[in-house]
């Protein structure tokens, strides 16, 4: 179904609710109201966070970071490893507590965990001090569920998945000064037999061009030097719609924006990248010289199990190509390793594809299996220990790798954003690739950019600004 328009109108329903939350806090609390956003996952859950954090700001709560201290927590979770949905129970099981310390305090848990009905059913018999399970394509109806639970509601329960529009002008205070998160799209429609996001996230919906434009824009007047668009699969943007714009069109609308700021992305799908995308990174001075771009395995029998609709020789050269036309270029990937049924000859096809390549960098996990997905059911002989022994052994491959490319950096200058202070006179920032340098340097050098030259490369690089 084509994406012929945003429905504005659908927040604006909830600035009703702003209003009248606002007005409500003073009556309840003696004091202003302090809110903890708890986020777990990716990206998206971040951005989705700051908009979070934009309602309840605006709602009249004070943010925090410490929930012992919060009148309203939300937990905005992960789904797609089962670590990370352990990290949330043990996280919403402190909330018992700390309603006896403040019976006042609301609690709510959103993001993907909370849109799976397994989940759901969970947490409203066993968490019972819960207030609000809310779905990923709700969340933009905080400030309805909060007023209508401190006006006397029931517990509020909401995952049903609307029709597919985006909502736009959600309130967003973000969390850093000088990087921030664009999302250009939600959803997927890609069904990797391991991965549970269609089924939380919903299909892929793109936003209008004229919207994305308008953010980033308002981010470079406010002062924002890296931008970094965000999607199940940015490659896919614009499919859905009818306005024709690719996201290789996009890009390069974004690149002609005035300013001096780098445009990143993440995540790409192999299936979808394509030489037109390839070549707007080497023609586009603003785009980052990086291309993350996840293979999951070196074996093509793994990659048809994970339904990845590429092959091997498919994804190298998309990575042959890449190293041929943008100059520097960082390469970065996920892996995936114990898939159902892998053995360790389809692994060693996974370590040889790291060796041909040499990525800078790699995310690496154990499979984990997610509920109702395919490859839940699929067999898996193979030992966690056995696995682990595997994963070990990639991690020191990739560690040879990163170590011997460190010298390619020695000597060569890069301009970078001023981005952190590490301490004892020393700040650090990213080259427009994954590079971070460590360098000498006043605290006023922090959101600008900087030449630095790389003096040292040993374990860590270092350089000296000039």
């Amino acid at each position: 179904m084509l994406n012929n328009g945003l429905k504005t109108s659908v927040f604006a329903e909830q600035e009703v609710y702003i209003n009248k939350v606002f007005k409500l806090l003073p009556q309840i609390y003696e004091y202003k109201p302090k809110a903890a956003v708890i986020t777990f996952g990716c990206q998206q859950n971040v951005s989705d966070s700051e908009h979070l954090k934009g309602m309840l700001f605006k709602m009249g709560y004070t943010i925090t970071e410490h929930t012992e201290e919060a009148d309203f927590i939300i937990f905005n979770t992960c789904a797609v490893r089962e670590h990370a949905q352990d990290r949330v129970y043990g996280n919403i099981g402190t909330v018992k507590a700390l309603k006896k310390n403040n019976p006042k305090l609301l609690a709510a848990v959103c993001g993907c965990m909370s849109q799976q009905e397994s989940v759901a059913e969970k947490i409203k018999k066993s968490y019972p001090y819960i207030d609000m399970v809310l779905g990923t394509q709700v969340f933009h109806r905080l400030p309805e569920f909060i007023y209508k639970r401190l006006s006397g509601s029931k517990r509020i329960f909401e995952r049903d998945l609307p029709n597919e529009e985006i909502v736009e002008d959600i309130p967003v205070l973000r969390d850093g000064k000088y990087k921030g998160w664009l999302p250009i799209m939600y959803g997927c429609n890609n069904f990797c037999t391991y991965c549970i996001v269609p089924y939380v996230r919903g299909r892929e919906r793109s936003r209008e061009p004229e919207k994305i434009l308008a953010e980033a824009r308002e981010m470079i007047n406010a002062g924002y030097k890296e931008i970094t668009l965000l999607g199940q699969n940015v490659n896919s943007y614009g499919k859905d719609c009818a306005h024709g714009v690719t996201f290789s069109k996009l890009l390069r609308m974004i690149n002609d924006i005035e300013g001096d700021f780098v445009i990143r992305f993440m995540t790409s799908h192999p299936k979808d990248c394509t030489e037109e995308l390839i070549n707007t990174i080497r023609d586009c001075k603003k785009i980052s010289r990086h291309l993350h771009l996840p293979f999951q395995s070196g074996s093509d029998r793994i990659l048809k199990q994970m339904n990845r609709h590429y092959d091997r020789e498919h994804y190298l050269n998309l990575i042959k190509m890449a190293k041929e036309r943008i100059e520097d270029v960082s390469l970065t990937s996920d892996i995936i390793v114990g898939f159902p049924g892998e053995t360790y000859e389809d692994f060693k096809e996974t370590l040889s594809l790291v060796k041909e390549v040499e990525f800078s960098s790699l995310f690496t996990f154990i499979y984990s299996p997610r509920e109702n997905t395919p490859a839940a059911s699929m067999p898996d002989p193979v030992t966690r220990e056995e696995k682990g022994i595997w994963f070990d052994e990639l991690l020191k491959l990739q560690e040879e790798i990163a170590l011997k490319n460190q010298d390619k950096y020695l000597g060569k200058t890069y301009k970078v954003i001023c981005d952190s202070v590490e301490g004892d006179g020393l700040l650090s920032g990213h080259t427009s690739g994954t590079a971070s340098i460590e360098f000498e340097g006043d605290e006023s050098l922090l959101g600008k950019f900087v030449n630095v030259k790389v003096t040292s490369c040993d374990g860590a690089l270092k350089g000296v600004v000039i």
